[in-house]
C-alpha cells in the first residue's frame, strides 16, 4: 500500500508529463518499448514472465508496423500528404477506441485548455462581450493592465494596433489572439467612449491577468455562507481560503459550497479543498490503475472549516475533482449533499506532452470515494456518443425531474464511514436530497431569448446608457438588491430585440409567466457589471431551490 499524504498532483496529470521534444521517431518507440519492458523487472513466475515477453515483443511489432504504415504512405503515396493531419488522424484514432476521456488536443486547444486551470494568462486584462461586432468592456480587472491605462466600463475596442476590430465580423477567438500578448509587450488601443466624439488612443502594457475559479463568496443569512467555484485550477484552494477567512469575519457558522456545472480540474486543488473540511487522516480519495499503484489521499486536519454545518450542492453536470470533494464529504459524514446525481467521471488522465505543443491525454486509473464506490458511470470503449448523450437520456427517462425514476441495484450500495448511511455507486454521486430540476420555471419564450443572446444583448445596450445614472443612485450593492426594480423601458427594448431575432411569446399569458425569470436575469446581469460576479450570483440564487433548501436543512428550518 503507497499513502500520500496531500501529494500535489493534476487530475489530469497526477505524474511528470512525458516530454519527446528531443526524441526521433525511432527513440521515441525505443522509449515507449523501454517504459513498457521497465515493468517486467520484478521477479516473477516462469509463466507471467513468459506472458510479459510476449505482450512486450506484441507491443515492438505493433510500434514496428505503425511506423511502416506512416512512412509508406508519407513515401509512396500519389499525391501530397498533409503529415501533421495524418499524423494527428492516427493518434484520434487510436484513443477513439479507448474510453471517453482519453483525447488528443493541438498545440493551440491545449494552451486554450489550460489557461483556465493554471490561474492566470498574459493580456490586457478586461471583462468584456461583444454587442453588435463590438468589444465592449464590462469591466477592466481591479489593477490590471487596463485599468492602469484608463480603460473603463462601458468603452468600445474599436482597433488594436492600427487594425479594426469592431464592425468587420472579425471572430472572437481572432480578436483574443490580438488582445493577448506576452507579459511587457505594448498594445495600442482605439477606444470609443460614450459622450467623447473622438477615438481615445491608449498604451496598455500587458501584464500577468489573474483567472477566477471562484465565482461567489456571501452571507446569504446571518448564519450561512455560500461560496460557489466553477472549476479547480492552480489557485482555487488559495481564493477557497481567502473566501473562508472573510466569511468567517462576518460570523458564518454554516456553509454551502456550491458545485453545480462544477467541471473538475485539478485533483491537488480537490485535495487542498477537502482537507479544509475533513479531520485529520479521513481518506479524501484513493486511485488504482492497471499500471498505477495504489496510491490513498489523507486530510491532514488543518483545514479552517472542521465543525460548521456544511451542505454541498451539485447537478448533472458537476465531474471530476468536484465529485472528489463531493463524495469524501458524503462518505466521511461531514455535510449533506443537495441537488441531482453528478455526471459520473472517475477516470485520472496523464498529460502526455508532444514535441510541437500538442498533448495526449490518456486515461491511467480510476479513483475511489472514502466508502469504495468508483463514481466513473458505465460506458463502453469506441462508443463516445452513446456516452455524451446521458445527461439527455436522464432527462428523457425523468431522472432530473423526478428522484422516484431513479433506481440502483442492491450491488451497488455503500455505506457512509460514520453514521453508516446507504449511498450508492455506479456512476456520480446520488445526493442525500433531491432537488428536481424545474421545467416550469422557464418558458419556450425565455428559454428561446436566453440562447440567442437577447438577454444579455438588451442588458449590455440598457448600462451603456444608464450606468452613471444607476451608479448615482446606488452607492451600495445592499441598496441595489433591496431597492432596484428592471425598468420597462428595459423589458420594451428586450421584446423589440427579441422581434428581430424572430423570438416572440405565443401569447400574452406566455410572456407574463416568463416575466419573473426574465426580470431576475436582467437584475443579476447589472449587478454583475456593476460590481462582480459574486453579486450578479447573489441575486440569482434568490430563486435557487437548492440553495434554499441547504439554508432550511443547515439552520434547522426544514420541515
Amino acid at each position: 500500500m503507497k499513502t500520500n499524504h496531500m501529494k500535489s498532483e493534476k487530475l489530469n496529470a497526477p505524474a511528470k508529463n512525458y516530454n519527446w521534444k528531443k526524441k526521433g521517431w525511432w527513440t521515441n518507440i525505443l522509449t515507449v518499448i523501454l517504459l513498457s519492458s521497465s515493468f517486467f523487472t520484478l521477479p516473477l513466475p516462469i509463466q507471467a514472465q513468459n506472458n510479459q515477453k510476449q505482450e512486450a515483443s506484441d507491443y515492438e511489432a505493433a510500434l514496428r508496423k505503425l511506423y511502416m504504415a506512416h512512412l509508406a504512405v508519407t513515401s509512396l503515396y500519389v499525391d501530397t500528404v498533409n503529415v501533421q493531419k495524418l499524423t494527428e488522424d492516427a493518434i484520434n484514432g487510436m484513443l477513439k477506441e479507448l474510453d471517453p476521456h482519453s483525447s488528443y488536443t493541438n498545440a493551440k486547444e491545449t494552451k486554450s485548455l489550460n489557461e483556465p486551470l493554471q490561474g492566470n494568462f498574459e493580456g490586457i486584462g478586461v471583462q468584456y462581450n461583444m454587442l453588435e461586432d463590438t468589444l465592449v468592456v464590462i469591466q477592466p480587472v481591479s489593477k490590471g493592465p487596463s485599468e492602469k491605462a484608463g480603460i473603463l466600463a462601458g468603452d468600445r475596442i474599436i482597433a488594436v494596433d492600427d487594425t479594426t476590430i469592431a464592425g468587420v465580423k472579425m471572430s472572437r477567438e481572432e480578436i483574443m489572439r490580438r488582445l493577448k500578448g506576452p507579459k511587457g509587450s505594448i498594445v495600442e488601443l482605439k477606444v470609443k467612449r460614450n459622450g467623447i466624439t473622438d477615438l481615445l488612443s491608449f498604451r496598455v502594457k500587458r501584464d500577468k491577468i489573474p483567472v477566477s475559479s471562484l465565482d461567489a463568496a456571501y452571507m446569504v443569512t446571518p448564519e450561512t455562507g455560500l461560496i460557489r467555484i466553477s472549476n479547480f485550477g492552480a489557485k482555487t484552494h488559495e481564493e477557497l481560503a481567502g473566501a473562508l477567512k472573510k466569511l468567517q469575519e462576518q460570523g458564518i457558522k454554516n456553509l454551502i459550497l456550491d458545485l453545480q456545472q462544477n467541471g473538475g480540474g485539478y485533483l491537488g486543488a480537490a485535495i487542498d479543498i477537502a482537507n479544509e473540511f475533513l479531520a485529520k487522516n479521513d481518506l479524501i480519495v484513493y486511485t488504482q490503475g492497471r499500471r498505477t499503484p495504489y496510491t490513498e489521499y489523507r486530510a491532514k486536519g488543518s483545514g479552517r472549516f472542521l465543525e460548521g454545518g456544511l451542505a454541498v450542492l451539485v447537478d448533472e453536470y458537476t465531474a471530476s475533482a468536484a465529485e472528489i470533494v463531493t463524495g469524501a464529504i458524503q462518505d466521511q459524514d461531514r455535510g449533506i449533499v443537495i441537488g441531482r446525481r453528478t455526471f459520473g467521471k472517475g477516470l485520472v488522465q496523464r498529460p502526455i506532452d508532444l514535441p510541437d505543443g500538442s498533448m495526449i491525454r490518456l486515461t491511467i486509473s480510476r479513483y475511489y470515494t472514502p466508502a469504495g464506490r468508483c463514481i466513473q458511470k458505465p460506458y463502453e470503449q469506441g462508443d463516445k456518443n452513446s456516452y455524451n448523450m446521458d445527461v439527455i437520456n436522464r432527462y428523457n427517462h425523468g431522472e432530473l425531474t423526478n428522484a422516484d425514476s431513479i433506481h440502483f441495484p442492491d450491488s451497488l450500495k455503500y455505506t457512509t464511514l460514520r453514521k453508516a448511511r446507504t449511498v450508492y455507486g455506479g456512476g456520480g454521486i446520488m445526493p442525500d436530497y433531491f432537488i428536481p430540476l424545474d421545467t416550469t420555471k422557464y418558458t419556450k419564450y425565455h428559454r428561446e431569448l436566453s440562447a440567442k443572446g437577447a438577454i444579455l444583448n438588451t442588458n449590455l445596450k440598457y448600462i451603456d446608457k444608464a450606468r452613471k445614472k444607476l451608479q448615482r443612485e446606488y452607492k451600495s450593492f445592499a441598496a441595489f438588491m433591496k431597492d432596484y426594480e428592471v425598468p420597462q423601458e428595459e423589458l420594451d427594448l428586450l421584446y423589440e430585440e427579441g422581434k428581430k431575432m424572430k423570438v416572440a411569446p405565443e401569447d400574452d399569458a406566455e410572456r407574463e409567466a416568463s416575466l419573473a425569470q426574465i426580470k431576475l436575469q436582467l437584475k443579476a446581469l447589472t449587478a454583475r457589471d456593476l460590481w462582480d460576479m459574486s453579486e450578479y450570483f447573489q441575486i440569482i440564487n434568490e430563486n435557487n431551490e437548492s440553495v434554499r433548501k441547504a439554508v432550511e436543512l443547515l439552520e434547522g428550518k426544514a420541515n
